[in-house]
């Protein structure tokens, strides 16, 4: 019988208890792997990782993971909580009357200041333009440090644009 939450009750006398099976997100799995999410979403959809979809996202059993890479796995519950203390930057950056042109620009040097990045601080920018606003709306995930420099870098270029 389902539960709330999605978890399932048990039958067996334990009024109350629920039991919920334990699966990896696609995020944890890449994480765990060191791989990109992408390339593990790749993966699931070549067939190459088990892994079932549950409402819009891939979940994947331990036993799943096991047998794709020939290791044991910690629990998923394990390998959600983190070890050590992690903060991280979700910031927007909205720059107004930019062309096309310079849109192209500045998202290549920041595409290539992301790929060019070494070291464990990760980080992730994403960017939306809108031409009839003539707006560029930059989105950044990542470590302090990482975000830090990413953004003195935009500071410093958006200067020289048009």
């Amino acid at each position: 019988m389902r539960g709330r939450g999605g978890s399932e009750r048990s039958g067996d006398g334990m009024d109350g208890v629920a039991r919920q099976q334990l699966y990896y997100s696609v995020e944890q799995v890449a994480d765990l792997l060191g791989l990109h999410v992408r390339t593990v979403r790749g993966y699931v959809r070549e067939g190459r990782l088990k892994a079932a979809l549950v409402g819009r996202q891939y979940r994947i059993t331990p036993e799943d993971l096991e047998a794709f890479t020939g290791l044991p796995t910690p629990s998923p519950a394990r390998a959600a909580r983190p070890s050590a203390r992690h903060t991280e930057v979700s910031g927007i950056v909205q720059i107004d009357a930019i062309g096309p042109g310079s849109v192209d620009r500045l998202t290549n040097l920041l595409m290539a200041a992301v790929a060019g990045r070494h070291g464990d601080d990760r980080l992730r920018v994403e960017s939306v333009h809108d031409r009839e606003r003539a707006t560029l709306k930059i989105i950044v995930l990542g470590g302090l440090d990482a975000t830090a420099e990413l953004l003195r870098l935009i500071d410093s270029v958006i200067e020289d644009l048009e």
